[in-house]
Order: structure tokens, then sequence, then C-alpha cells
């Protein structure tokens, strides 16, 4: 038998999260509580189900390929970036994205730099096509020393640069100003931007796309659009970018109901700055919450749907997340790196929802 790509002989898997909840009834599932994955805590806006009702009514739905050039999709994402519609791309997933762009810029042997500790899916999509990987790891407060991380791109020169911004699991900011610096002096280089919580944030670099053909800034509708069970992502770069990764999207991987759920989602975005807004408040109470507590060393500051706590030790933290479970209630166990082993990321729900977790936390 031949042997498989010898590039996943020893690869490393990505860690997933417990997924308890696709494994019970649907009335135990109502009372879980899923902090783990930085998925939305409530269903997007009731569009999404009233368009489902539509398009299930059509004959040929089921037994046709979806739409491989979803026009309104296109124009709505176009809006919603404020940005020419040759710019904006849309795939089944940002991961989804994220290999194709791997598939354009790395070879076998290729060195890639990604700035960590971060989401660790992205190496592994680098390792399986046989890149080289090297993470450049923010200090132990996840501050970067600039001058250093700018040494490590010249002396590695990568094929690609992955800045995860705000960065996940930390939550923390890598200035656009910084960012547009590098563009600029390493023009050879390309950037991948992934502003997967930019609704959380409010700040982008889409609109520097057309400056730089370096940039490719890549987003999801999993987080503040509530939409991560339809697999749904878009990319913004300059649109030589979005021809050159056009001829490998596989454009009818993308399903009607994904594209449904997109245009919905786009047509209520008052829907979603709802949530954003409801999620900032409870940030803000659940981390003061947090700070009280004995067990716990540090509550980082975040522009993320999510807070990355440092527990004292690795015991009490092991003790806290047990509890959690308990309860019901499922948190991230970061692992992936040495300067996480104290630590657990905790996805922001509603005030509601996370005044349960602080009740719990509170225990330990």
């Amino acid at each position: 038998m031949k042997l498989i790509n010898k590039y996943l002989r020893n690869l490393l898997p990505y860690k997933v999260a417990s997924h308890k909840i696709w494994e019970v009834s649907e009335e135990q599932r109502r009372n879980i509580l899923k902090l783990d994955w930085n998925e939305a805590t409530i269903p997007p806006t009731p569009l999404v189900m009233k368009s489902f009702k539509d398009i299930l009514n059509q004959d040929d739905f089921s037994f046709l390929y979806p739409s491989t050039h979803n026009a309104q999709l296109l124009n709505l994402l176009a809006q919603y970036c404020s940005i020419d519609e040759s710019c904006v791309q849309y795939f089944a997933s940002s991961d989804g994205l994220h290999e194709y762009l791997v598939r354009m810029y790395v070879s076998i042997g290729d060195p890639i730099l990604i700035l960590g500790p971060t989401y660790d899916n992205f190496r592994l999509t680098c390792e399986s096509q046989g890149g080289i990987v090297h993470i450049y790891e923010y200090d132990d407060n996840f501050e970067l020393d600039k001058e250093k991380f700018v040494n490590s791109i010249k002396t590695i020169n990568p094929s690609l640069v992955y800045i995860c911004n705000p960065n996940n699991p930390t939550g923390n900011l890598v200035e656009d100003e910084f960012i547009i610096s590098l563009l600029n002096e390493l023009s050879d280089t390309v950037f991948i931007i992934d502003e997967a919580y930019f609704e959380f944030y409010g700040k982008s670099l889409k609109n520097e796309v057309m400056k730089f053909e370096n940039l490719f800034v890549t987003r999801t509708f999993s987080k503040a659009f509530a939409l991560a069970n339809f697999r749904a992502g878009y990319l913004i770069s300059h649109p030589d970018n979005i021809k050159q990764v056009s001829k490998i999207r596989n454009a009818k991987n993308i399903s009607t109901f994904t594209q449904t759920a997109m245009i919905a989602a786009l047509s209520d975005i008052p829907y979603m700055h709802n949530f954003v807004q409801e999620v900032h408040l409870a940030r803000k109470e659940f981390s003061n919450g947090l700070k009280v507590l004995p067990g716990i060393e540090t509550v980082f500051n975040s522009e993320g749907n999510f807070v990355l706590v440092k527990f004292i030790d690795e015991s009490t933290k092991k003790k806290a997340n047990s509890l959690l479970i308990e309860n019901d209630i499922f948190v991230r166990n970061l692992e992936h790196s040495a300067k996480l082993i104290q630590c657990l990321r905790i996805t922001i729900g509603t005030r509601a929802q996370m005044q349960r977790v602080l009740d719990v936390l509170k225990q330990v």
C-alpha cells in the first residue's frame, strides 16, 4: 500500500474542544453553555430561518448544485465592507479560504512565520502542505517586540506571514500602523491578516488592499453573525489576488443554505450590532468579576468575544475547568503553548450567561 503524504505522518493535529453538545438530546443541549470555540451564544437573525423556509419550497433545491456566482451575496459583502466588489470573494469558511491561500503560496520546504500563540489550525494547514512553520511568540505579557519581529521576518524570509488580529486566544492587538509598515518594507512577503473578530474590535485593514497586493484580509461569519454551523467566510484583497484565488476556489462547495444564511445576516446588520454591544457589556462585567477572585492571576484585556484567564497555577486551572464541566459549561483548556499552560479561554456570551459562569468560578 502506498504510504500517505510524508508531511502527514508525524503531523501534530489541531486539538478540537469538547463537542458533548452534539452527543446529548435537544432538551439536554439547552442547558449546556458552550464557550470553547468562540461561537455566538445566541441564534442568528430570524431572517435566516425565514429564508430557509422559502428555499425549501423550491422544487430544484436539492438536486442542483448551488449558485457558483451569487451576485446578490457579493454585492451585500461589498456594501458591508464599503469596498468594490472586485475586492471580495466568499468561501466555505475562513479555514477553507486559508487552505486555498496556502496552496497558492506555499511549496514543499517553504518557511512560514506565524505570530503566536494563536489559532493553531493555520499551523496544521501549512505543515500538511509541506511548509516549515516558524512561530514567533509574544512575550509573557503577550506584547510584541516589533524590532525583533521584523528581524525575524527578514531572517526567515517566509513565503507568508500569518497574524490573527485581534489575536486568538490572547485578545491582544497588533496596531494597524505597524502592519502597514510591514507591508511597505516587506513588499515581497505575503501577509494574511485574520480578522475573524473584526466586528468586536471595529477596525480593519481592508482599506489598504488596493495599495498593497501582498495583503490578504480574511473574515468569518462564525462569530458576530452567529453562523458557525454554515461554514461561511470571505476574503478582502486586491482584485488581482481575488482573480488568482478564484482559479482554484471550488465555487460549488458553498451550499445554498450557506449562501442564503449569509445574505440574510447581511440584510440585518442591526441585529448583529446589538449582539456585539451585548458582548462588550458582558465582557466588561465578567472581566471585572473575575479580577477579584483569589485563584486568578491575570484577566487579559481582549478585543474579541472571549477573554484569556490565567490562574495562579495549573492545578487551580484544572480544578476550575473540571468544576465548569460538572456544571455543563465548556471553555477552552489551552495547552499548545507553554505560555498558556495556566490559562483558560472563555467565550463571552450574554450578561446572564456570563453571570452563570462567574457563579461557578466563585466556588473555586
